[in-house]
């Protein structure tokens, strides 16, 4: 294969410990690296990459914080925000409660945060006032905003739950299943949400009729979800492809998925969905990342094999920058806007 993009249009730094993620702040100029050590570490194409010590302890998700910088949550309970310019605030904190899930919709005028604490999911307005703690039957596993922000789905151990962010009166739609769930997704279109489960799985619920959509197979964990632009195709992790499963006519039911880019016995880790065109990103246990075209099936490497797996995979909402993290620290973006 020829030479990657990484060498011809990116640039990579080694943070010295495990990428947990990855989030460009909201204008799409930085991103953040959240590392488990407990730093956030700030990159763009230019310039220096600091890191910040935001957590006493390990950092366990990372997401855009609606002033520009960064949102997070670490073993140490806190949820944080990380300026650009390294500072440092502390959003709440929940003492031995790990906050393991983070998420952010909106804008500094206008939007909300959520995150985890046990089996609370915990939402606070755009200035970081708390709003409401919503209980689950178990620890929220998963936080996913719709794509207008009116409602927020919380995965846990038996299925999901799905609430009306801003609603006078508690109560949420129970979406039941057997089993432990570990992540949530909302289609694009708030056609339905499909959790990744512990027995390398998918499920779904169609929410017009309730009707389940079941999607297995996989030989590893469905760790990562993606949903093209219009939600014609959700991209999942946790088999030695791409796996997309086609979300029109009704869902996948009795429909195969497409596969693209395998590569035998690697197993891929994260995808990202292009925000504006069906092109999926893709990092896999080896390190290597790739672009997928959906239509035309064309592969594109992005990164070459080496550095720890794949563990983190995001694109600035321009559609410009792509960033990925590996286990191993490696950090890298490329830059794919037209020259």
């Amino acid at each position: 294969m020829s030479q990657d993009l990484l060498a011809q249009r990116g640039i990579s730094h080694g943070l010295e410990a495990y990428v947990v993620g990855a989030a460009w702040n909201r204008f799409g100029t930085r991103v953040g690296f959240g590392l488990g050590d407990g730093c956030v570490a700030v990159g763009g194409l230019s310039g220096d990459w600091p890191r910040f010590e935001t957590h006493d302890g390990g950092l366990l998700a990372i997401a855009p914080d609606l002033a520009g910088g960064f949102l997070s949550g670490g073993d140490d309970g806190a949820l944080c925000r990380t300026g650009l310019d390294g500072t440092i605030s502390a959003i709440a904190s929940f003492g031995s409660k790990w906050v393991e899930q983070v998420a952010s919709f909106g804008d500094a005028t206008s939007g909300l945060y959520a995150c985890s604490a046990g089996k609370n999911l915990v939402l606070f307005d755009q200035a970081g006032q708390k709003l409401k703690e919503l209980p689950h039957p178990s620890t929220v596993t998963g936080i996913a905003f719709d794509a207008k922000g009116k409602r927020v789905a919380a995965s846990h151990y038996g299925g999901a739950s799905l609430w009306y962010a801003l609603a006078k009166t508690d109560n949420p739609r129970k979406l039941e299943w057997k089993g432990s769930h570990t992540a949530v997704t909302i289609h694009p279109g708030g056609d339905a949400v499909v959790t990744s489960m512990q027995e390398n799985a998918l499920h779904g619920w169609r929410l017009s009729d309730g009707q389940h959509m079941r999607m297995s197979g996989y030989p590893a964990k469905t760790g990562s979800l993606s949903w093209s632009r219009h939600g014609k195709w959700l991209a999942s992790s946790g088999a030695d492809a791409i796996v997309l499963w086609p979300f029109t006519g009704g869902g996948p039911m009795g429909k195969p998925p497409l596969e693209l880019a395998q590569i035998p016995e690697i197993v891929c880790t994260q995808v990202a969905f292009h925000p504006h065109h069906e092109i999926v990103a893709a990092g896999y246990a080896d390190g290597t990342v790739v672009m997928a075209d959906v239509a035309g099936e064309r592969v594109l490497r992005v990164k070459a094999p080496g550095n720890g797996e794949v563990s983190a995979l995001a694109w600035n909402h321009q559609g410009t920058q792509l960033a990925f993290g590996t286990e191993d620290g490696l950090a890298g973006i490329v830059d794919l806007a037209t020259r």
